[in-house]
């Protein structure tokens, strides 16, 4: 995602997998959903390393990273410049948690004594995939429809759009317009404030676009109806960078 918020199309990926002590039935499983995303993202697995560390890691116990090279066009490179007063923010959905908050959520799972083997909900929402986003994204930026966009990870939604609005300007952003799903929702009833939420999960939100107004509906038909871009903001002239208005509806 740190490629197409810059504009480049992701070319190829490397993969690093340290592990206890290799378990060929795991390690296809790890390896089939790299190349999944790889697929997702239309890039190559090109290579790798497996290193088997017993030494440094518990039993059944794996540690997993990997990088990416992407290529993008002078004229094609999304900066800060692009983004105009008035502008608007749309919110594309997230298919879950994504990669953010898990510590938490075990926090919570332990607090509650909570045994997930048993929770039907919770087993299918804590290990439903991350939703990649690339293609799509990649096409409006092949047909300049968008001038910039931020992937909503760690730090949540303030922390994440803060690093592409220009001085000078903030992203208003209205939290009563957020479609939420139901597992932001659990999570809120069992005891974590929207303060922690909103700095902690993506709160349904997995990817935002800044675009000018006049474009909205050309940028809708990318996408399919379950992650169908909506206005949840806009660009104003400010020193703030991010003001986040009203309150989620967590019910």
């Amino acid at each position: 995602m740190i490629l197409i918020v810059q504009g480049a199309k992701p070319l190829l990926f490397l993969d690093y997998i340290s592990i206890n002590k290799i378990d060929l039935k795991k390690l296809k499983s790890i390896i089939k959903g790299i190349v999944n995303g790889c697929k997702q993202s239309d890039c190559e697995l090109v290579g790798g390393e497996t290193a088997e560390m017993p030494g440094t890691y518990e039993k059944n116990k794996f540690d997993i990273a990997g990088f990416a090279v992407g290529v993008v066009g002078k004229n094609k490179i999304l900066n800060k410049e692009k983004i105009k007063n008035n502008d608007l923010i749309l919110a594309i959905p997230s298919s879950g948690l994504h990669s953010n908050g898990f510590s938490l959520v075990r926090y919570l799972l332990n607090k509650k004594k909570i045994n997930i083997k048993k929770n039907i909900f919770l087993k299918s929402e804590l290990l439903r995939p991350t939703k990649i986003y690339v293609k799509e994204v990649l096409k409006l930026i092949d047909k300049n429809l968008i001038n910039g966009c931020a992937n909503i990870t760690g730090g949540g939604l303030a922390d994440n759009i803060k690093r592409v609005v220009p001085d000078n300007f903030v992203a208003e952003i209205n939290l009563n317009k957020i479609r939420t799903s139901k597992i932001f929702k659990w999570l809120n009833k069992n005891g974590i404030s929207e303060k922690e939420m909103l700095k902690t999960f993506n709160c349904g939100i997995g990817f935002c676009l800044i675009v000018n107004p006049h474009k909205f509906d050309k940028i809708t038909k990318y996408f399919t109806k379950k992650f169908k871009p909506y206005v949840i903001g806009k660009i104003s002239k400010g020193e703030t960078k991010v003001k986040l208005n009203g309150s989620i509806d967590w019910n």
